[in-house]
This record gives structure tokens, C-alpha cells and sequence, in this order.
């Protein structure tokens, strides 16, 4: 690489060459779908010979810099400043782009410095303290955290509960670095190599149809894997048992379907919910009675997975729906100077339905 191609094309922007950079040629961008530089180092992209080669370096950068961040181009002795939004706005070709950095703390390995900062002798008290066993609680927290950010639509809250999971993580990869058990660079090994090998249609030459092809495929590989690592587990056995009881269903009946193992049309459900309703009515004692609800919500999960509806997700919405109504008739009640307790039904069913026309 030509240094003094650098440092002239520096001097065209009138700038100071930074302290760190980061030089990659376009042609290495031109398969690539994310930035594979951290966007806390200023970064110079030569050798861009065409409009398609300049749009799919933007496409990459777009990845991880926003639209309105500042950008300057150089070519044929000129630079020009610009808003990433509007690159390329050139004409001749070849030409460079400077991309300045986000700054401080916009990068993986920011963020895993200062969590293993947390943890050094100069560090946090309570970070120094924690194991994964301490840790396990807010791990749990975090992502019901973020699953109500998701089921929410909140896209700031899923920004910010997203990060929090992820503190979660590197912690959790902090504290198992130092006891040399394994480090964030196994973990992200482990699982890019799991991602290509599971993903022959994607990095391989195996051709399949459809979303049913993909997953009923991902179970043959992970049979195969289960017999290389000669383990004694079945195809439900990686299904945490820590899950929600609607989660842990719904995933068990999803990997049984993959491999065969379900009705050929939706009616096997209804009439599987209308046998077990049966079963209800006739239960003669509580276990019994538990029992059969068991299984009418196991085959009600399977008629959400059917509809492909999450189960959870559903029951969570229905809790909410429930929440709000409810918390309008007791709104009403207190309106009305009255103690719920002293209602009749018939007078909080108006205020229900009060709620149901609002659409609550």
C-alpha cells in the first residue's frame, strides 16, 4: 500500500492523518453485508473504480453509520465533504472516502474494555463480586426485559433493553476469561461456525425450498452433530427446562413437527381441544382434572403453532388486554365513590364493556 497515496490524499482534505486508522480497499467490500472494521477508528476506503463498487461500499457503511454522518471524498486532486446519505456524488472515479469515526465507546471491543475494566482490581465492588451464578437472576430479568420491549413495538425500549442483555453476556464471558474457562472469542467462534455449518443453503451447495425445508433440515444437522459428540440426548432434550411452560410447549411440538411428528391438517387439533374438553367434564377428582387441563393447553399451544402464533406472546397480550379493562372498572368504581367489593357483577360487567368499546 502506498503511504504517501495516504498522506496526499490527507493533505487534499487539509487534515491531520489520525493517530489510529483503518485502510481497507473497496474491493474487499464487495461481498460484504456489515462493516468489518470498528467504527470507533477513522477509516480510509481506496479504489473506488465505479458507481456500483462506490454504492455497495455505502450500503456497508450504512450498516453501522448513520445516514447524516459527515463523509469526504477524494479524487483526481479534490476533496469534498458530504453526508454519507449522499455519497457518491461524483463523477470521475477512482476516488477515496474518509470516514471519520463514531468516537468513544461505539465499538464491540469498547464495550467488552470497559466491562473487563469493571471486573480489574481498580474496578467496581460489585462487579468483582458477581458469577455466573449471581448473575444468572439478571440474565432472566434482562430478557423478559426486552421480550416486553419487543411485545410492546417500543423501539427505544428494545435499543436500550438489547444493551442491557448484552452487558449480561460479555459479563458473564469477562468472568469465564478469567478463570480460564473460555473467553468472548471462543463464544463468538463457536457460534459463527455453528451459523455457517447449519446454514449450507446459505455458505454450502445445498439447494432447499422454503422456510419447512430449512428447519426440517437444521434438525437433521444437529442429529448428525448429537451423534458425532456420541451424546445420549433426543431432539427435545436441548430445550432448556428453565423455559415458561408456553414457550418450553410450544418449542417441544415445533421440533417434533420438523421430523414428522404431527397432525397432516390443522382439524387433527380442533378435534384433539374438543376431546380434551371432553375429558375435562368428565375428570372426577382435582389430579385428574389437572391433568387434562395440561393437555388442553399443550393442544391449545399446538393450535397457536398451527396459526403460527407464539403462544406466549399471545397469553402475555391477553394478560395486558385483561389488565386494562379491569384497571377501567376499577377506575369507574372510584369515579362512582363505590368499593369493587360492593358491586354487583352485572354493574362491573357495564364498566367492562365500557372498556371493550373503547377498544381496550
Amino acid at each position: 500500500m502506498d503511504l504517501n497515496h495516504i498522506a496526499s490524499i490527507f493533505e487534499t482534505l487539509r487534515l491531520e492523518p489520525p493517530s489510529k486508522l483503518t485502510l481497507l480497499e473497496a474491493e474487499t467490500l464487495r461481498s460484504t453485508h456489515y462493516l468489518p472494521t470498528p467504527p470507533d477508528v477513522d477509516t480510509l476506503i481506496l479504489g473506488i473504480n465505479s458507481p456500483e463498487s462506490a454504492m455497495q461500499v455505502k450500503t456497508v457503511l450504512l450498516s453501522a453509520f448513520a445516514g447524516s454522518h459527515t463523509v469526504w471524498v477524494v479524487g483526481s486532486g479534490k476533496g469534498k465533504e458530504l453526508k454519507l446519505a449522499d455519497f457518491p456524488e461524483v463523477e470521475t472515479y477512482p476516488i477515496s472516502l474518509f470516514v471519520p469515526s463514531l468516537g468513544e465507546g461505539t465499538s464491540f471491543e469498547a464495550f467488552a474494555e470497559i466491562v473487563a475494566h469493571l471486573r480489574a482490581p481498580d474496578g467496581c465492588p460489585w462487579d468483582k463480586e458477581q458469577t455466573h451464578q449471581t448473575l444468572r437472576k439478571h440474565l432472566l430479568e434482562e430478557s423478559y426485559e426486552a421480550l416486553s420491549a419487543i411485545d410492546a413495538g417500543d423501539v427505544q425500549g428494545m435499543r436500550e433493553e438489547f444493551g442491557d442483555l448484552l452487558l449480561q453476556i460479555i459479563l458473564n464471558a469477562q468472568i469465564a476469561s478469567e478463570s480460564k474457562d473460555f473467553n468472548m472469542t471462543e463464544i463468538l467462534k463457536h457460534i459463527y461456525d455453528k451459523i455457517v455449518r447449519r446454514h449450507p443453503h446459505v455458505f454450502g451447495d445445498v439447494r432447499l425450498d422454503g422456510v419447512d425445508d430449512v428447519l426440517q433440515n437444521w434438525e437433521k444437522l444437529k442429529e448428525k452433530e448429537r451423534g458425532k459428540k456420541k451424546e445420549d440426548k433426543g431432539i427435545l432434550d436441548g430445550v432448556p427446562a428453565a423455559l415458561p411452560a408456553l414457550n418450553q410447549a410450544q418449542e417441544y411440538q415445533e421440533r417434533a413437527a420438523r421430523v414428522g411428528f404431527d397432525w397432516p391438517e390443522i382439524e387433527g387439533v380442533l378435534d384433539k381441544i374438543r376431546e380434551e374438553i371432553e375429558e375435562i367434564k368428565t375428570a372426577q377428582n382435582p389430579e385428574q382434572v389437572k391433568g387434562e387441563l395440561g393437555d388442553l393447553f399443550f393442544v391449545l399451544v399446538n393450535l397457536a403453532r398451527w396459526r403460527d402464533v407464539d403462544a406466549e406472546s399471545a397469553l402475555r397480550e391477553a394478560n395486558l388486554k385483561f389488565k386494562r379493562r379491569f384497571g377501567h372498572v376499577e377506575f369507574r368504581a372510584r369515579e362512582g365513590g363505590r368499593n369493587l367489593s360492593e358491586m354487583t357483577l352485572e354493574e362491573m360487567d357495564i364498566f367492562w364493556n365500557e372498556a371493550k368499546a373503547k377498544g381496550m
